[in-house]
């Protein structure tokens, strides 16, 4: 897509704002406190894998609507089909499903552009994971962050959990979360490195789009080159990582957004970054 707004994007299943540079994304069924369905599932997989193709986004913001962000995936609509898929030995339409979901993370984390969750309310099971996904979570004191999945008889183990979650909290902090399901409040969520920052209810979402709006600003190579080396490093050695970030700064460097930044700098002014 060459450009994401209400005009040319029309989303079925989630609703989709978009300013200066900033997309935000509103999980929109708040009577039941925001479930996903296979349906908004694919959907926002698919937006975000066209978001690699986007160059007008430059930042994301994931929120739910009323004072919930996502209650996980819908019982009537994924849980029941999934146990009738169990009594009936389908073994493949189980996994397809959770390699769809899956999917999504894979989305989220390959998109170049930086992506904020704004955390009110519900934030359990796959929505915990959404969140997580996101490069960046603010919440608030009143939310509520479980990963549910050991409460109906599965493992922790569900779109790349038991990877991220360690990563964010420690080890022994994620295993304590993924084999209990009990949920964090915004404090402990935000003292054990969940979320970046605590804010007011009626504020999390504009300060998320405030900052969305700054990275918007930066430079789109430089940051895109940081999510993917932040995500690829997990896996490798500190002698494989120095190594490919000297590629990847190099790459950086020959931007003409460096070029700006430089000449800026000597003129005493303020870089303005096209991102090229």
């Amino acid at each position: 897509m060459a450009r994401i707004d209400a005009v040319t994007y029309a989303p079925a299943h989630f609703l989709l704002a978009y300013e200066k540079g900033v997309a935000t994304i509103t999980l929109n069924r708040p009577e039941r406190k925001n479930p996903l369905t296979l349906h908004s599932y694919a959907e926002l997989r698919d937006f975000f894998r066209a978001l690699a193709k986007d160059t007008h986004t430059r930042a994301v913001v994931l929120t739910g609507a009323g004072e919930n962000f996502c209650s996980g995936g819908d019982v009537h609509e994924i849980i029941g089909p999934l146990v009738a898929m169990q009594r009936a030995g389908d073994v493949q339409g189980l996994l397809d499903f959770t390699r769809m979901t899956g999917d999504l993370v894979k989305a989220m984390r390959a998109c170049p552009q930086p992506v904020i969750a704004a955390v009110d309310g519900v934030c359990a099971g796959a929505g915990a994971i959404l969140a997580m996904a996101s490069d960046l979570r603010f919440g608030t004191a009143r939310a509520k962050v479980a990963f549910l999945f050991v409460r109906v008889g599965l493992a922790g183990a569900d779109m790349g959990a038991c990877q991220m979650l360690p990563r964010l909290i420690g080890a022994g902090r994620a295993a304590e979360l993924l084999y209990t399901g009990r949920a964090m409040d915004g404090a402990e969520a935000e003292s054990w490195g969940f979320f970046n920052r605590l804010c007011e209810p009626g504020h999390v979402l504009a300060e998320a789009q405030a900052l969305a709006a700054t990275l918007a600003s930066g430079p789109a190579r430089a940051h895109a080159t940081t999510k993917r080396c932040l995500h690829d490093e997990a896996a490798m050695g500190i002698d494989a990582a120095v190594d490919a970030e000297a590629v990847a700064q190099a790459a950086c460097m020959q931007t003409e957004d460096f070029v700006r930044a430089y000449e800026a700098f000597v003129q005493k002014l303020r870089p303005r970054f096209e991102g090229n």
